[in-house]
């Protein structure tokens, strides 16, 4: 009897059959230790759900912070030779020097706050495939991509924020949008960069044009990353779902970020689970995505410069969280009478 045939995202599949779900008892053990504290009950807030989380991702009844990292994944699309972002695709290069030097943004966050910081190229100088015309990636090459990104987390984070780098990105995150919920494909496209009218217009055109093209293969998840998306996002997917495997919390950047947690929640809602969401976007339909993937932002700054910022940021309020129940008195510590009965 011949085998029935196998495709590589059939391995993603069975993995995400196996994650983990959270850790009750160190969500209990968070709870009682959280009503000691010398504070009234829920007074802080989403920080006392934010150690929840840790604790129910990580398994720890004293959950920790204390090796966080920041993951940037770089990649670049043949679809920015349309004129959909207002820099061209050799910023990419450029900026991966500045990250090198210590220039950017996203070095000055993680030095303030105290995150490590890790930036993956991922074949910068080799554009995926224009997604107008034909397929960003084939399946062995996105596969391979995802398993990178499993690969780049390796080395005992405890924490970790994903982010990315890749002129034109915005424009292949609306498309995912696009065919993962549908709707007219101007309502996922924004500024990104900051084109003027022309350059939205562009935008739009290369997402209506690549809906067209791939119609009738977008209703897989996985075929929707592979030829919608690029890079990075297969590579921010494939940490994502290892992270899990890992216990590691993940916190997500903003735009192109939620997208690769948006394909893993299409294949299934639960596999996402350990992920919040730093902050809200300035950039496109963000709030329309959080919704629809349940989760609430811990930040709404108006930022969108990618690079992981955003999650950084929003790392250092985590960071807080745990100190906070970790090293905070109890009411028998301190001497403080608790509330009357």
């Amino acid at each position: 009897m011949t085998e029935p045939a196998t495709s590589p995202f059939d391995d993603i599949r069975r993995l995400v059959t196996t994650m983990p779900g959270p850790d009750e008892a160190a969500i209990a053990a968070v709870r009682q230790r959280d009503g000691q504290l010398t504070k009234p009950a829920g007074s802080l807030g989403r920080l006392e759900w934010i150690v929840e989380w840790l604790a129910a991702w990580q398994g720890k009844a004293t959950p920790t912070a204390d090796r966080p990292l920041v993951c940037v994944f770089a990649g670049s699309h043949g679809v920015t030779e349309r004129g959909v972002s207002a820099f061209p695709s050799s910023v990419n290069r450029q900026m991966l020097e500045n990250f090198s030097a210590g220039g950017a943004a996203i070095n000055q966050i993680c030095a303030s706050l105290g995150l490590g910081f890790k930036v993956f190229d991922l074949a910068i100088d080799m554009p995926t495939g224009d997604i107008v015309v034909e397929p960003a990636m084939d399946e062995k090459a996105c596969v391979a991509t995802m398993a990178f990104g499993m690969e780049a987390i390796a080395g005992g984070a405890d924490l970790l924020a994903i982010g990315e780098l890749g002129i034109g990105n915005t424009t292949v995150a609306a498309a995912i949008y696009a065919a993962l919920y549908g709707g007219e494909p101007a309502q996922w496209v924004g500024r990104g960069s900051g084109v003027d009218e022309e350059g939205l217009a562009r935008k739009i055109a290369a997402v209506e044009g690549a809906l067209a093209h791939h119609r009738g293969h977008l209703q897989d998840p996985l075929e929707i990353l592979r030829r919608l998306g690029g890079r990075e996002i297969a590579a921010m997917a494939g940490a994502i779902l290892a992270a899990r495997l890992q216990r590691i919390p993940v916190i997500l950047d903003g735009y192109v970020a939620t997208s690769a947690a948006a394909i893993l929640h299409a294949i299934h809602p639960a596999t996402i689970d350990h992920c919040i969401a730093g902050h809200l976007s300035a950039e496109g339909a963000h709030q329309a995505v959080l919704e629809r993937l349940g989760k609430i932002p811990l930040l709404a700054l108006g930022m969108r410069l990618g690079e992981g910022s955003g999650a950084a940021v929003a790392m250092g309020i985590v960071k807080t969280a745990a100190t906070v129940h970790r090293d905070m008195a109890t009411f028998s510590q301190a001497g403080v009478s608790e509330r009357l009965p």
